[in-house]
């Protein structure tokens, strides 16, 4: 059987064979009861590496997100974020179907960052007419472009001028550290709470970690049990993680290198528009672009979306799938 090429996202990374052998032999216990070493180890690696009091792991992305909401947040509050926000955009709605937490979407700027002027014009006054706006969500990366580090001081200054806690959707962090050549910690320092996918490009099988204070984690503990989110025997999956912490960061910047060797030989086919090309991330605009996704799928090659086109490269991708996949774009527009 041939090969697929899943160019869809970074979350279809399986784990390696060195990692299914870390699993194999990880030390376990019962998380809900705190008693789980390989969670504990992989808590304690993380906060430090973000320079956070703590950490908790949780089964996605989705529900380290909804925690932060739940924690920072209460009922009647108000969260702003960007329009296209994972948060907002791809996660169901939670924080107002769960915590009644009001979001306020503004349109992310090419860059992917809030206009702190237009943030500050939706920040509403202490009034009993409105909700109270306690948070400023930011992501990074978002579609795959790194924020820099000035605007991220400027955010955190800005927040804690307007009493706002400053939470970070760090899905892809560390293509944002490997992006910048900077530690975790110069990004996550600016921070109230931070979470982190390690199921994306660092290869993961499953979980992200959602750092902060001892407080606040505490309070995030407390609703990760509300919603489900106590594993029991987790470490087989964060043992798991923290090899991936430990093994796979610096693969990322290979992914970035493919990513753009494909953007440079995509512009050269005339049919095709490049959008963008940041880290791991391409996306494209063609016509028939349904088509196209069908054509590339017979030839065993998944991408995602409609009109805009995205490719995700990642760890399970290598030199000769990009050239195979240069190949089959240039045979659908030779035909």
């Amino acid at each position: 059987m041939n090969k697929i090429i899943d160019l869809r996202s970074d979350t279809v990374t399986k784990p390696s064979k060195k990692m299914r052998q870390i699993i194999k032999d990880a030390k376990v216990g019962d998380d809900v009861y705190g008693e789980d070493p390989s969670v504990i180890e992989l808590e304690e690696k993380i906060a430090s590496m973000a320079k956070k009091e703590a950490a908790v792991f949780v089964p996605s992305g989705t529900q380290s997100n909804l925690l932060a909401l739940l924690s920072h947040c209460q009922r009647g509050d108000e969260y702003i974020c960007g329009q296209d926000a994972h948060l907002y955009k791809y996660e169901a709605g939670g924080g107002a179907v769960v915590g009644s937490i009001q979001p306020q979407p503004i349109e992310f700027e090419k860059d992917a960052t809030l206009d702190l002027e237009k943030v500050k014009k939706k920040i509403k006054p202490i009034d009993n007419h409105h909700a109270r706006t306690k948070l400023l969500c930011l992501e990074n990366t978002h579609n795959g472009k790194v924020l820099s580090l000035e605007y991220i001081k400027e955010a955190s200054k800005f927040a804690k001028e307007h009493n706002l806690a400053l939470h970070l959707d760090g899905a892809r962090v560390f293509n944002a550290v490997v992006s910048l050549d900077i530690k975790l910690e110069d990004i996550t320092k600016y921070f109230d709470s931070v979470s982190i996918c390690l199921s994306k490009g660092l290869g993961a099988p499953i979980g992200s970690v959602l750092t902060g204070s001892k407080e606040f984690i505490n309070e995030a503990r407390h609703y990760r049990k509300m919603l489900g989110g106590g594993l029991r025997q987790s470490g087989l999956l964060a043992a798991a993680a923290t090899y991936a912490l430990d093994n796979h960061i610096k693969d990322l910047k290979k992914d970035h290198e493919l990513a753009s060797y494909l953007t440079k030989k995509l512009k050269k086919i005339d049919e095709i528009k490049i959008i963008s090309n940041d880290t791991n991330m391409l996306f494209i605009e063609v016509e028939n672009s349904k088509e196209l996704v069908e054509y590339l799928k017979n030839n065993g090659i998944l991408i995602s979306g409609y009109g805009e086109l995205r490719i995700v490269v990642h760890r399970d991708i290598s030199k000769k799938d990009i050239k195979k996949v240069i190949e089959v774009f240039k045979s659908y527009y030779s035909k």
